[in-house]
C-alpha cells in the first residue's frame, strides 16, 4: 500500500503533467462517477442502512438523488464555467483583452463526515473534479460500510492517476494532514475543524471549513398548524437528526407552543407509528459513544418532556422527543444536538426571539415559519446565518444554484453548483497586451512631468456618462 505521501505525489505528478486540466477529462470522470452511482445503487442503499439504519427513502433522497443532481448540474454547465469571463478596461486598456480565467488549484484533500458520508464527500469532490483538481477523499470511519463501499467505487470508476482514497481514523488523517495540499475541504465539527486549520497553517493552505451550530426555527403567526408541525417535524427528524442544518431548537411565544403540542404527539405517530423503534422510516444514531452523548445531554437537562425520551442502548436508538420548559441556559443549548431532542423555548414576541439568536454564534442555518411576510424579512434582515429558509427545513440545500455554507463559527466557504467550482478554482486575472498606444504607454516613462501625470491620470479614471438636457 502507497504511503500518504506516495499518494499524493503521483496525483500531483498527473497534475503537473496537465492530465485534469481538458474539458473532455473532466467531463468524462464526472459521467464515470455518476455511472459509479447508478450501477451501484443497492451497494449505496445497504451500507446506509447498515450505518445508521437510514430507510431506502431517505438514503436515495439525501445521499443518491442529491448527489446524482449536483453532477448532472456540473456536466451541463462546465463549458461555460470554464470560458474566460472578460472586464471592463479603461482607455489605457482599451485594447487589451482582460479576463478572469478560472485555474484548477492543484491537489485537494476533502475530509467527509459520518452521517451523509456520501452526499457530504462526493458533492465537493464533483465541485474539485469540475474545476480540474486531482482529489484525495478520506470518508468516516465512524460510518464503517460507507468507508468500505467508497474505497471499493472510486479506484474502480475514476482515474487512479488522478483521484484517491484514504480509510481509517483519526491518526490517519493527522498524518495525512502533514502533506501539502493545494486546498482542503472538512465538513464536521468545530472541534476538528479546529484542527485542520492548524494543521493547514504549516503549508498555508486554503481551507473551506463546513461546520455546525445550533440553527433556531422561530414560529410566529396564525397557520395551519399541521402543515408547520409536519414540515418541522421531517426537518427536525430525517436521519434521526443527525443532519447539519437540522432545526436544532424552536423559539415561539408560550400560545403557539400550547397550539403545537398536540399536533407534535398526533404528527409523530403519523410518521412513526405509536413505537418509532419498530419504524422501518426512522434511523439510528451512528455510534454507542454518540447516543451516550445524546442521552447525557436529555438527563442533564432541565425542561420537561412532552414526547418521547426513552431509548434503547443496544439498538442505538433515541425515540424523538420534545421538550417545553427549557431555560436558556440549559445543557442542551450549549452545543449543538445534532440528534432527535428538540427543545422548544418561548419568548414574548418576534424581536425577542431575534436578539436571542443574535446573542449566540452564527448558525448554519436560520429557520422562520409565519404567515407574515413582514415577519419572515424581519428576521432576514435582522439575523445572520450560512443559509435562511422560511416556512420549511433543510430542504434550500438540495438546490444547487445556491450556495450552502456558514459564517463564523458554523464555518466559511461555499459549494454545492457553481459554488463548488469556485471554491476549488484560482480566479487568475489575465490582461493580453498588443504594441498599440505607445505614445499612450509613453506618459508612464520617465522624465516624469506635470503634464504626463495629468493625461495618465485621465486615461486610467473612470468616466462618467454625459447626457444633454
Amino acid at each position: 500500500m502507497d504511503t500518504h505521501s506516495a499518494v499524493v505525489e503521483r496525483l500531483r505528478s498527473s497534475f503537473v503533467a496537465g492530465v485534469t486540466k481538458t474539458e473532455v477529462f473532466r467531463q468524462t470522470q464526472l459521467m464515470n462517477a455518476m455511472s459509479m452511482l447508478k450501477e451501484n445503487e443497492q451497494k449505496i442503499i445497504d451500507a446506509m442502512h447498515k450505518d445508521l439504519a437510514k430507510p431506502k427513502f431517505e438514503a436515495l433522497l439525501s445521499e443518491f438523488e442529491m448527489v446524482i443532481n449536483e453532477i448532472h448540474y456540473a456536466i451541463t454547465n462546465l463549458s461555460t464555467w470554464m470560458k474566460p469571463e472578460y472586464v471592463s478596461t479603461n482607455l489605457a486598456t482599451k485594447f487589451d483583452d482582460c479576463f478572469v480565467r478560472r485555474e484548477p488549484l492543484g491537489v485537494v484533500l476533502v475530509i467527509g463526515p459520518w452521517n451523509y458520508p456520501l452526499q457530504l464527500l462526493f458533492l465537493p469532490m464533483i465541485g474539485a473534479i469540475a474545476a480540474g483538481n486531482c482529489v484525495i477523499i478520506k470518508p468516516s470511519e465512524v460510518s464503517p460500510a460507507a468507508e468500505a463501499l467508497i474505497a471499493e467505487l472510486v479506484p474502480k470508476y475514476l482515474s487512479q492517476d488522478c483521484y484517491a482514497v484514504v480509510t481509517g481514523g483519526s491518526e490517519e488523517t493527522v498524518a495525512l494532514l502533514k502533506n501539502r495540499f493545494d486546498h482542503i475541504f472538512f465538513t464536521g465539527s468545530q472541534t476538528v475543524g479546529r484542527s485542520i486549520l492548524q494543521a493547514a497553517s504549516v503549508h498555508l493552505t486554503p481551507v473551506t471549513l463546513e461546520l455546525g451550530g445550533k440553527s433556531p426555527c422561530m414560529i410566529f403567526g396564525q397557520m395551519n398548524v399541521t402543515v408547520v408541525i409536519r414540515r418541522l417535524m421531517w426537518a427536525k427528524f430525517f436521519n434521526a437528526g443527525q443532519s447539519c442544518v437540522a432545526p436544532d431548537y424552536v423559539l415561539c411565544t408560550p400560545p403557539a407552543r400550547d397550539a403545537m403540542l398536540p399536533e407534535i404527539s398526533k404528527v409523530l405517530e403519523e410518521f412513526y407509528t405509536t413505537d418509532p423503534q419498530a419504524s422501518p422510516d426512522y434511523p439510528r444514531i451512528v455510534s454507542p459513544r454518540h447516543w451516550t452523548r445524546l442521552m447525557d445531554l436529555l438527563k442533564k437537562s432541565k425542561g420537561r418532556v412532552v414526547v418521547g425520551g426513552g431509548g434503547s442502548p443496544e439498538d442505538r436508538y433515541i425515540a424523538p422527543t420534545v421538550l417545553v420548559d427549557v431555560p436558556a441556559d440549559d445543557a442542551l443549548m450549549q452545543e449543538e444536538i445534532f440528534g432527535p431532542i428538540l427543545p422548544i423555548l418561548t419568548v414574548g414576541s418576534v424581536e425577542e426571539a431575534i436578539e436571542f439568536v443574535k446573542g449566540r454564534e452564527k448558525p448554519l442555518a436560520v429557520y422562520v415559519f409565519s404567515n407574515s411576510s413582514a415577519v419572515v424579512n424581519q428576521v432576514l434582515e435582522n439575523t445572520t446565518s450560512g443559509g435562511f429558509c422560511s416556512n420549511d427545513g433543510i430542504v434550500h440545500i438540495t438546490l444547487p444554484t445556491l450556495p450552502f455554507g456558514g459564517v463564523g463559527a458554523s464555518g466559511f466557504g461555499s459549494y454545492h453548483g457553481r459554488w463548488g467550482f469556485e471554491t476549488f478554482s484560482h480566479r487568475r486575472a489575465c490582461m493580453l497586451r498588443g504594441w498599440a498606444l505607445e505614445r499612450l504607454n509613453g506618459l508612464r516613462y520617465p522624465p516624469y512631468t506635470e503634464n504626463k501625470l495629468y493625461w495618465l491620470r485621465w486615461s486610467t479614471s473612470p468616466k462618467s456618462s454625459c447626457s444633454i438636457l
